[in-house]
């Protein structure tokens, strides 16, 4: 292990206010997203839809390192050049995911435990000699009655660190992601409540196992309510004659305007209390959140809080970037083009909120 190298390394993937591009989804994931769109779920339009990602002029100005799966990184482009060649001559790093998924936690009914250890070492060589610098293993930590239990958050929070541990010695950068679900009817308070159990946990663990804190990225979800949780009543009084009445009111365009602070506030503060000051950036998922949200949550961040913080504030997006272009391309090869510009946009709208920069007139341009 060279530590300088992967101090250097981690610093590269957050400088100059660009972000990641996780294309790392597994085979059955990206298989479902197709089906959607009626696209052919095969290996070699899983092949095409990757080289158009790869491929988009220009993207290296706003990506500073691309996340592949297995399938991927042995994958060429249709002229017979390795993927992780053509990422490379863009200026982009290549990454690997290297976890085996979320299975079902034993002995905890609705939890899920990340697998991928057993052989880990062995694997983590293989795809250095490769060409990749950095890596990426996701825990999953669900809210839900009576969930997450301490056991569970340990035991992925000890998975984490063991892969960690093995990235840096195997010379690769790791990208520790610890994701609160976004699922569930849960308030903003107890995601931030979970949230901080879940990354101080991670970060003991992480200290216990001896990890280069400067050498590593932290991807976290944002502090966000449950996709399912109702909308904040607000009480007004109402004047019918003489009579005054309290009336229970959703006023939805102010609720809109103040979320993405309320994110922005909550996530920072949240961050502030648990994620140690050597860590060189925070580089957050999308987690299934709507490609301009995402955008303008991050903005807002960086807008209120940057020049106060000892991390960068980037992003680590997979469908908040991919989305719009997966949409247009349809498998289609007369479609390569507009999906690439619609990438492209993506990439920029994210670069720019890194910067404090973004806003809506981007999306009508």
């Amino acid at each position: 292990m060279n530590s300088e190298d992967i101090v250097d390394t981690a610093r590269m993937l957050v400088t100059n206010d660009k972000g990641l591009l996780a294309m790392d989804e597994s085979n059955p994931t990206c298989n479902k997203r197709f089906a959607k769109l009626g696209i052919p779920q095969t290996e070699e339009t899983r092949r095409a839809y990757r080289e158009l990602i790869i491929t988009t002029p220009g993207l290296g100005e706003f990506i500073s390192g691309a996340i592949l799966y297995d399938e991927t990184i042995h994958q060429q482009k249709k002229n017979g050049t390795p993927f992780i060649k053509a990422i490379t001559d863009a200026g982009i790093i290549p990454g690997i995911k290297v976890d085996i998924g979320a299975k079902d936690m034993a002995g905890h009914p609705g939890e899920k435990i990340t697998e991928g250890l057993d052989g880990l070492r062995n694997r983590l060589t293989d795809y250095s000699k490769m060409g990749a610098r950095f890596a990426k293993w996701r825990a999953v930590i669900a809210i839900g009655k009576g969930i997450p239990s301490r056991g569970c958050i340990e035991a992925n929070a000890q998975a984490l660190a063991r892969y960690a541990a093995l990235s840096q010695e195997a010379g690769l950068v790791p990208i520790v992601e610890p994701e609160v679900l976004m699922d569930g009817g849960h308030s903003i308070d107890r995601c931030f409540e979970v949230t901080e159990e879940v990354l101080r946990m991670v970060f003991n663990q992480l200290y216990t196992q001896g990890i280069i804190l400067e050498g590593m990225i932290l991807k976290p979800n944002m502090v966000l309510p449950g996709l399912t949780c109702p909308p904040t009543e607000k009480v007004s009084e109402v004047a019918v004659g003489e009579q005054q009445y309290q009336v229970r009111l959703i006023d939805r365009q102010q609720e809109d305007a103040s979320e993405v602070e309320r994110t922005a506030d909550a996530t920072v503060r949240c961050l502030l209390q648990a994620v140690p000051a050597a860590v060189p950036g925070i580089a957050f998922l999308s987690g299934g959140q709507p490609c301009e949200l995402a955008s303008a949550r991050l903005n807002a961040m960086n807008v209120r809080f940057k020049s106060r913080l000892p991390w960068e504030l980037a992003f680590s997006f997979a469908r908040a970037i991919q989305q719009p272009a997966l949409e247009i391309w349809q498998g289609k090869e007369a479609n390569v083009l507009a999906a690439q510009q619609a990438l492209y946009h993506r990439a920029k709208c994210n670069w720019a909120a890194r910067r404090g920069e973004y806003n809506t007139s981007m999306e009508r341009k």
